[in-house]
């Protein structure tokens, strides 16, 4: 029996072998990740008229048979309209076995792009979580905020982690690895998580954060290191140590702290609590074992926050608790870490746009 925790890069492998991930196509190794596995889009998209979830009485199939507006051939690539809402078969199917649950998240460079992507199931009843011993497909839900994006088949937007039983650490927990190995800079703020704050006073310069242009071109997701940044971003600069949030803007801040994730943890990205302002901090999700980890060549790694302000102007101050880490128990030591086996993009990362950028 498996160990309680989360499912190590070898265990994800195991569970392809046995059947418990199966695919259209081959599972790729490039799409296990220490934590985690990369799932890839299908062939189609479905333009549907509104964001949904099947229920528990539904499959995502029933629903897009009352919702669909038409489909999308994504095998050469296919414009997605910001604004709009699409469903995509992935390529990859799940059975878990009793006792295994698992969770989704959009990945680091999908998020900083203000593409809201979700998992759904048949027969689920939240986004981007897989119950007990489901057994079936998985669909993701796309719908572009800020950009248009071209998106193909085979592409990874999104990640998955399997956690087999109880996962979360404690706070006490939390507390005792922080004193064996020290996971935040500076004294830890620990309450159901270990929270963290937004830099708004940089050291070297005034340069805080960008905030998404209104009205741009089109991101092709598989142009690496392409776009220049000033034509989708604006450069968000002060030396006042606060900046005011405009409704309905998507700004990408930095984390005051440096984060470290040791190798026998994973770790998730949770919203604070919404009575501390008008806006609302997006994350990309999940930070494998070995993220800013000094033996996977980091020394604390800042957390990128994708921030969106609510319905009235929001003044956001230096050091403002923004969000909370939830920390996880490991259920095997991965054979990978991040940053250090594998090829890793945000490994030190400071102040950063998503890698279809170049650098500013």
């Amino acid at each position: 029996m498996t160990t309680s925790g989360v499912l190590a890069d070898h265990q994800i492998k195991a569970m392809i072998s046995d059947g418990g991930i199966t695919a259209t196509d081959p599972i790729a190794p490039e799409q296990i990740q220490p934590a985690s596995l990369d799932l890839r889009l299908g062939a189609v998209a479905y333009r549907v008229r509104a964001s949904f979830l099947a229920g528990r009485q539904r499959k995502v199939a029933d629903r897009l048979a009352d919702f669909q507006m038409h489909s999308i051939n994504l095998e050469n690539g296919a414009v997605l309209e910001k604004g709009c809402v699409y469903v995509v078969p992935l390529m990859e199917s799940l059975s878990l076995p009793a006792g295994m649950t698992a969770a989704a998240s959009a990945k680091s460079s999908i998020g900083r792009l203000d593409l809201l992507t979700r998992i759904i199931t048949d027969h689920g009843v939240e986004f981007d979580r897989v119950p007990e011993g489901y057994t079936g497909p998985l669909y993701v839900e796309i719908c572009p905020r800020s950009f248009s994006v071209v998106a193909q088949q085979g592409q990874m937007l999104n990640q998955i982690i399997f956690r087999q039983g109880k996962t979360l650490m404690s706070d006490d927990e939390l507390q005792a690895l922080h004193t064996q190995t020290p996971i935040v800079s500076g004294d830890p703020v620990i309450s159901d998580g270990l929270g963290f704050s937004v830099d708004l006073r940089p050291n070297g310069g005034d340069l805080v954060g960008y905030r998404a242009k209104p009205h741009t071109g089109v991101i092709d997701l598989s142009k690496l290191g392409h776009y220049d940044p000033d034509e989708f971003w604006e450069p968000i600069h002060t030396d006042k140590g606060w900046i005011i949030l405009d409704p309905g803007a998507f700004y990408i801040l930095v984390s005051r702290e440096a984060i470290v994730i040791p190798p026998m943890q994973a770790a998730e990205m949770a919203p604070y609590l919404a009575m501390v302002g008008e806006f609302r901090v997006h994350y990309a999700g999940f930070f494998d074992p070995g993220f800013g980890y000094a033996a996977a060549g980091g020394s604390g790694s800042r957390g990128v926050l994708e921030v969106r302000c609510h319905e009235a102007p929001f003044v956001l101050e230096h050091g403002q608790v923004v969000g909370r880490l939830v920390y996880e128990n490991m259920a095997a030591m991965p054979d990978a870490l991040y940053g250090r086996e594998i090829k890793s993009n945000y490994q030190g990362q400071g102040l950063k746009l998503s890698k279809h950028f170049r650098s500013p």
